[in-house]
């Protein structure tokens, strides 16, 4: 394929779009080193947990750390079909997500290695229901980009790593982890790093909001596939949390399976809503709601 022209010699770069609006939040917020977080406290507070606490913050790391690697492994078929869509604003921040998903899988990497010290297969904790997501339903989603560009198989794709992956797997995990350090004083820079790593998520999630609204806003037919995978997949969702805690008799730290599914349902509740009041919108009104959630939104 042959380029006839640019679009920043021929139409221009479009600074009021809602990507672009994202694009200057990444450059703001987003220029953090996981190497510049002081993890000297972190180890200090690893070494006085029980053998039980070790396990679960572990557990949870381990299921992050491979998250952030799938989540940069597959980004790579959304980034092309946007750009060969010619979406130069869309394609402009998807540059920075890109990076800031490789950015967490640093960031994790070190705090195994340099806080846990774990031994390198940690595969043992990746549950059914992980697996179901990580290895099979997040790569099919994205790589079937590569043969089917469509709109059908883009918002499969979107809803499948923006709206469960990452809104509704994540901000629950998250939570839960920065939770327990929170409520115990523990691991500072662990800490730190996370309270960075939402505000990354926060900009990936309204990209992906915004997808999903222009998607179904051109073709209202998409929302019964849309909410019918997000359905299917959000079993498997709750069910790693599940699985999580059936791992312990008592759990560590005294936090609660209910809290936690409560909170996944309740993401995964407001992100389906957000998305179907996208039906029956223009697309002039879409790139309006969505300018105005970015600028309220500090992520």
């Amino acid at each position: 394929m042959t380029h006839q022209q640019f679009a920043s010699t021929s139409r221009g770069i479009q600074r009021d779009h809602p990507a672009m609006r994202l694009f200057e939040k990444a450059k703001r917020l987003g220029i953090w080193n996981p190497s510049d977080i002081d993890f000297t406290q972190d180890r200090q507070d690893w070494l006085a947990m029980s053998p039980p606490e070790q396990d679960l913050i572990l557990r949870l790391t381990a299921q992050f750390q491979a998250g952030e690697e799938a989540v940069t492994l597959d980004l790579l078929p959304l980034i092309m079909t946007i750009a060969r869509e010619g979406r130069l604003e869309e394609e402009m921040f998807l540059t920075t997500f890109l990076w800031e998903e490789a950015k967490h899988a640093d960031f994790f990497s070190r705090f195994l290695s340099e806080v846990v010290c774990a031994e390198p297969d940690l595969s043992r904790f990746h549950t059914p229901s992980y697996r179901a997501i990580f290895y099979d339903a997040l790569p099919t989603a994205l790589n079937k980009l590569l043969e089917d560009p469509s709109p059908a198989a883009q918002a499969v794709a979107s809803l499948t790593y923006n709206m469960i992956v990452e809104g509704v797997l994540a901000e629950t995990g998250y939570h839960a982890y920065f939770t327990i350090l929170e409520s115990n004083n523990l691991m500072p820079g662990q800490r730190k790093g996370i309270r960075l790593l939402k505000q990354d998520e926060s900009r990936h999630i309204a990209y992906g909001v915004f997808l999903l609204s222009r998607l179904i806003a051109a073709d209202d037919s998409l929302w019964e596939i849309v909410e019918t995978q997000m359905n299917d997949l959000v079993t498997h969702a709750i069910g790693i949390t599940s699985e999580n805690f059936a791992a312990y008799e008592v759990m560590p730290f005294g936090v609660v399976e209910d809290d936690f599914i409560n909170y996944a349902l309740d993401q995964f509740g407001k992100r389906l809503t957000r998305i179907e009041q996208a039906r029956g919108k223009s697309q002039e009104e879409i790139y309006r709601t969505t300018v105005g959630v970015v600028e309220r939104d500090d992520g």
